[in-house]
């Protein structure tokens, strides 16, 4: 990749990025009223940054989701988690729309996608993960346009 300055539209549009901001916040309050917990949260969020290859968020909720007590086995099965184990189906639900909305522009939500995830999660839950990863994978592709860094990290860091 190349080093050339990019534009970082967070810093040259703060108003459209605070806005973003809003809507995450927004998102997370209603994902905490649906009862998703700060794991399941994480899980789409990561999952989502590693389909769209945004590393600098993928390390943003890898940090979040070791501060919520998730393991490194858990989330180094994230990005395959259909032939992992370690996944409720609850997860498994959610990790498939995570799929679905990320890859929306190829077949929207399709009707089974739909079905099978609600058939597993609450209306309440079902939306509150929607909203989560509309916000996500606006993150992603404003960090991936800015080429957002994502150093090394130093040796005594986690």
């Amino acid at each position: 990749m190349s080093e050339e300055e990019r534009v970082h539209l967070s810093r040259s549009a703060p108003q459209a990025y605070q806005a973003l901001a809003g809507l995450s916040k927004t998102a997370g309050l209603l994902a905490a009223e649906a009862g998703i917990g700060p794991r399941l949260k994480e899980i789409v969020l990561i999952h989502a940054s590693q389909l769209n290859g945004c590393s600098y968020c993928v390390r943003i909720h890898v940090d979040r989701a070791v501060a919520a007590g998730m393991d490194a086995d858990t989330i180094a099965q994230i990005a395959a988690w259909r032939d992992s184990g370690v996944f409720s189906e609850r997860e498994r639900a959610a990790l498939e729309l995570a799929e679905s909305f990320t890859f929306i522009s190829e077949a929207g939500i399709p009707d089974e996608v739909y079905d099978h995830v609600g058939g597993i999660l609450s209306e309440q839950e079902y939306v509150a993960l929607s909203w989560l990863l509309v916000s996500i994978n606006a993150f992603n592709r404003v960090a991936i346009a800015g080429r957002y860094p994502v150093p090394p990290r130093e040796a005594s860091q986690p």
